[in-house]
């Protein structure tokens, strides 16, 4: 008996490593807040020596993009495989449940053999739940994995990130009079000195990588493992990171596939060379599994570009974007391989809206003070002004994206095919953004924002329509919209609320006392919105009605976060029609207790930034 155990421990034990020595390892190095501004994607500002000579021995992706403008939710896409769109996770550190059965991808990687580690960020907008790594901190390495086991290992570097670029004192490496100013920013040496700092971070980044390779190389593995290097979104630059531009969404990506490994290539791999195939992060995931020799599951949105179970090029990626720290807006966008078409759910938001953490960077600072002085061209002062329901560019004649063509008849069947695009995508992932932020906790309560959409609880089809009716901005659409303040659903009465606000004046004029039965509405959301457009176009009682009303939801402690962050935005776009509340506010508990502490002090940097501007006005 005993030599009939030992046999079968190890008969186990060889055909464990045989799997073992059939997986490649897969090293990921990832970089924060910059876009494909290296030598290697033809930027000859760029010093990156390192990534250049890794590029040599892989390949380039041009078209690759984030799929998110922003860091959390761009790491949620890759976690899960899965656009946050569809699982309620949109919003910048909003954190919600994916189904009992889904697995973020590390987890299906362990079951497979593989030692996981993240070195070091993890910032998800999902709740982590079971064993997802094996090593997750500073201290973890493929170097701490078991003998024979294959790795996956994570390394992320913040020196590129956009608190960097605002670091000073600095020592500037690259001339700030030889960068090249996109043209929606204002060509101002304060400017040109940021940019010069982002490409010296960029440098910095360069050697971390040579660095980890070196130390691949030295570990006897180079020829065992496949790399890949990306960044996490566009530059951390203002209007690329948070927008999703293809300036915003357009990412380093470069692969290296060992000798070994090339059996694992897609037919478009050559080495030294570049791809314009469409790629994105809700990708990578199935991709990984894919290299791994594993069928990824069914639920996953991506499409494994590498591997035995690639799938084919698609025609399009597509990138959003939900709340960005205390400010809450809607946008969704298709990335063509010459177009990008954008859809504004929110169009009577500034592009600009006064994030905090944004405002800190000194481009920001200066390229709104110009525009408040006058002293910008079209395309520089675009950014400071409401957007349009619909935007087209075209990447090859346009890379700045500042001439839109969506009124452009000679665009027309362009924009027509990726307006269409767009709207498939939304019901193909059932996109849950539809919803105000807090009610996609409310109907999700028991269950999950994936499975809610997925029930009687979500009428999707027709708070996209209301939505899209509301957003498109056409005069005509002034009775449906108030017909829908009566729905059942509310979120299509807080659409119909919101294309009231919308239109402005007369819109508002004209549905005045329906607006006012809004302010007694069971959802707290739509009475904000009725309360914002009452508050900013109403008569003089139906401001002090609409005042009374945002000054008690605004507050976090009796209401939730949510409703109170809404509250605080509207407050915020009312000026000095809110300044009775200043009062209020200035004494308001600034951190509700229920929510995520991640994102608690969104209220207080809308209180700080509301009773600067009241104050100010006062």
């Amino acid at each position: 008996m005993k030599t009939i155990y030992q046999t079968l421990i190890l008969l186990a034990v060889g055909n464990s490593l045989v799997q073992a020595a059939s997986l490649p390892n897969i090293l990921w190095i990832t970089s924060e807040d910059n876009g494909p501004h290296l030598g290697c994607y033809g930027d000859d500002y760029a010093t990156t020596p390192n990534l250049d000579a890794l590029a040599k021995k892989g390949m380039i992706y041009t078209r690759a993009i984030s799929n998110a403008p922003v860091c959390a939710p761009a790491r949620t896409t890759i976690i899960s495989g899965l656009y946050p769109p569809s699982t309620g996770a949109e919003h910048m550190r909003s954190m919600t449940r994916l189904p009992a059965d889904f697995k973020m991808y590390p987890a299906y990687l362990r079951e497979l053999g593989y030692y996981c580690t993240n070195n070091s960020k993890e910032d998800y907008n999902l709740m982590k739940e079971g064993e997802v790594w094996h090593e997750s901190g500073r201290k973890g390495h493929w170097r701490n994995r078991p003998k024979g086991s294959p790795f996956f290992a994570i390394f992320n570097f913040t020196i590129s990130h956009e608190s960097k670029i605002r670091k000073r004192p600095h020592q500037q490496v690259h001339d700030p009079a030889k960068v090249r100013v996109p043209a929606y920013h204002p060509d101002h040496p304060e400017v040109r000195k940021d940019w010069a700092q982002y490409y010296d971070m960029i440098t910095e980044m360069d050697k971390m990588v040579g660095d980890k390779l070196k130390e691949l190389k030295e570990d006897g593995l180079e020829q065992d493992t496949i790399v890949f290097y990306y960044g996490d979104h566009g530059s951390g630059m203002p209007r690329s990171k948070r927008w999703p531009f293809f300036s915003g969404l357009n990412i380093p990506l470069i692969v290296h596939l060992p000798e070994k490994w090339k059996h694992l290539a897609s037919p478009d791999f050559k080495v030294g060379g570049s791809s314009d195939r469409r790629v994105g992060f809700v990708d990578l995931a199935p991709t990984l599994l894919s290299l791994a020799g594993q069928k990824p599951p069914a639920h996953l949105q991506g499409h494994a570009f590498l591997g035995k179970h690639q799938a084919p090029p698609q025609e399009y990626g597509y990138g959003f974007r939900g709340r960005m720290d205390e400010r809450y807006d809607m946008v969704r966008s298709v990335i063509g391989k010459r177009y990008v078409y954008i859809r504004n759910y929110m169009p009577h938001k500034l592009y600009g809206q006064h994030v905090g953490y944004m405002f800190v960077t000194t481009t920001t600072q200066v390229w709104k003070q110009l525009f408040d002085e006058g002293k910008l061209n079209e395309a520089q002062s675009h950014f400071w002004k409401t957007k349009p329901p619909e935007e087209l560019y075209d990447l090859e004649n346009d890379p700045d994206e500042v001439n839109n063509l969506a009124k452009s008849k000679d665009h027309a069947e362009v924009l027509k095919k990726m307006r269409q695009a767009h709207l498939n995508h939304l019901k193909k992932i059932i996109d849950v953004g539809f919803l105000p932020e807090g009610e996609i906790h409310q109907r999700s309560k028991g269950t999950t924002p994936y499975e809610m959409a997925r029930s009687d609880k979500y009428p999707f089809q027709r708070i996209m329509l209301a939505a899209d009716m509301a957003s498109g901005l056409s005069p005509w659409a002034t009775k449906p919209l108030i017909g829908y303040l009566k729905d059942k659903d509310s979120a299509v009465r807080y659409w119909g609320a919101m294309g009231l606000l919308m239109r402005g004046k007369q819109a508002v004029k004209v549905a005045g006392k329906q607006l006012e039965n809004a302010l007694k509405d069971d959802s707290a959301y739509v009475r904000v919105i009725a309360a914002e457009a009452l508050g900013k176009y109403g008569s003089r009682q139906q401001i002090d009605l609409a005042v009374e009303t945002l000054g008690r939801i605004a507050d976090p402690v009796k209401n939730g976060c949510f409703p109170s962050m809404l509250a605080m935005n509207a407050i915020d776009h009312l000026d000095d029609k809110a300044q009775s509340l200043l009062p209020k506010i200035q004494s308001m508990p600034r951190t509700p207790n229920e929510v995520d502490k991640r994102f608690q002090g969104y209220v207080g940097r809308l209180v700080d930034t509301t009773v600067r501007e009241l104050t100010q006005e006062n």
